[in-house]
């Protein structure tokens, strides 16, 4: 009965504990981490390790205002041209000419006419003048009369 009395004196987790504590003192003595071996290099050149770039989320937006879209459709179109050469391409070759931004690109002032005129352009070609502005021949699809357009808009 001595036996089951130390059964009962002791719980059976005790047991459990004695035992993990012989575990870590075996561990103590020999060592967790077996050797490892040394990486051979083969280049003279250490390059540092690419490690992870997290995209930034910052807790504020740093601007008070967000910025204004400087070049829309009103400050790419200045005016439109009407001089006598001018007026002889509305005629014969289906062309707008414009006074732009020197800023403007083709695709900005292509996008400009669509929205102010509601109509489609064939193509752009630009010029810088020598009094430094910018000029725009815009060439009207078949399906849009310039002379028409030029109506609307005032020119003639």
């Amino acid at each position: 009965l001595g036996g089951l009395a130390d059964l009962l004196a002791f719980p059976s987790w005790t047991m459990a504990g004695e035992a993990k504590a012989k575990k870590a003192a075996k561990a103590l003595a020999t060592g967790t981490k077996s050797k490892r071996s040394k990486k051979i290099r083969k280049s003279t050149k250490f390059h540092r390790p690419k490690t992870l770039v997290l995209q930034r989320e910052p807790k504020y937006s740093r601007r008070s205002v967000p910025r204004v879209n400087k070049l829309d459709q009103y400050q790419i179109l200045k005016y439109p041209l009407t001089t006598e050469s001018a007026m002889k391409k509305i005629e014969d070759n289906n062309t707008l000419v414009f006074i732009v931004d020197t800023r403007a690109s083709k695709s900005k002032i292509t996008e400009a006419v669509r929205r102010m005129y509601e109509i489609k352009t064939a193509k752009v070609n630009t010029l810088i003048r020598p009094d430094g502005l910018k000029k725009a021949y815009v060439r009207l699809t078949t399906d849009y009369d310039a002379l028409d357009v030029a109506n609307k808009i005032g020119i003639i």
